[in-house]
Parts: structure tokens; sequence; C-alpha cells
């Protein structure tokens, strides 16, 4: 995790002091065997309704990111996963909310993806062709190219 938290949108003014308290939320980074990845849209209603990250949810009183991320997944896109790797942990102080992303890769899954919530999926490489990204699953992307031992941009900045 880093230092300091990924400031999304210096530009914005926070809604509330920089102490505000920690969301906590488990994020699913689902990865096909050919390394696409799935990226889905927030829904209308949302902060940053539109943009695109990885799935995921705010973890309920008293469970665990993997708890959580199984229950967000079933939710929202109606697919049972299987076993859970813990990957990277990111702090991104949005105006409307100070969240600690816990990223966790899938490898495995059951189930057709229904959008729940009537976003959009898309399955994406690098550089995604989808936009706006948003500023939380910038720093996965690079994570990712870091690890596929890709150069050049991650996505398109709109």
């Amino acid at each position: 995790m880093t230092d300091s938290p990924l400031r999304a949108d210096p530009q914005v003014a926070r809604q509330g002091p920089a102490n505000r308290p920690v969301t906590e939320v488990a994020v699913g980074v689902l990865l096909r065997t050919d390394g696409a990845f799935l990226l889905t849209s927030r829904p209308d209603g949302k902060a940053y309704a539109g943009y695109w990250e990885f799935p995921g949810g705010k973890l309920e009183a008293d469970e665990t990111v993997e708890d959580a991320l199984r229950r967000e997944l079933e939710e929202e896109l109606g697919i049972v996963i299987g076993a859970v790797q813990f990957w990277k942990t990111e702090m991104v102080d949005y105006p409307h909310a100070l969240v600690r992303l816990h990223f966790c890769k899938v490898f495995t899954w059951s189930g057709t993806l229904l959008m729940r919530e009537q976003q959009s999926f898309s399955w994406e490489t690098l550089p995604v062709k989808v936009q706006p990204v948003l500023p939380g699953t910038v720093p996965v992307l690079g994570w990712l190219a870091r690890e596929r031992g890709l150069t050049g941009p991650t996505h398109t900045v709109r």
C-alpha cells in the first residue's frame, strides 16, 4: 500500500474533513486464461456513474474481504467465485469518501454474468478501450502492465 492515499480528483473539494472514516472495499480482478480482465461500469445513481472499474463492494460489519467479495459478486454479477488470491491494497481519497481498496485476483467462477445493477461489462486487455476509468482502477492497470512486462499507456484519458 502506498504511504499516502491516491487523491482521486485533486481539483474537486472533499465532502467532509481529510480524516474521514475509511470505507473498506473488496475488489475482484477476474482474470480469464487469455489474460483478459473484467471491468464493469458504475451504475446510475452512484458516485462516478458510468466510470469503469473492477467489480466489488463495501465490507459489512464483521465480514472478511473474501466474504464481502463473494457476496458482492454474487449480488451484482450473479456469479459464484472460486479461490481468491489477495493481491494488493490501495487507499484512495475520493471527494465523497476515503476508501481502502482490497484487490483480489480471481481465476475461477461459475454462472453467467447478469449485471443485476443494470451496469455494463467489458472483457479488456491493456490498454483498456473503455472510458472513463475510475481513478482507483488506474493503479491496478499499472500493476497488471508491470506483471506482464508491458510499457506504454494502460488506458485512454478523457
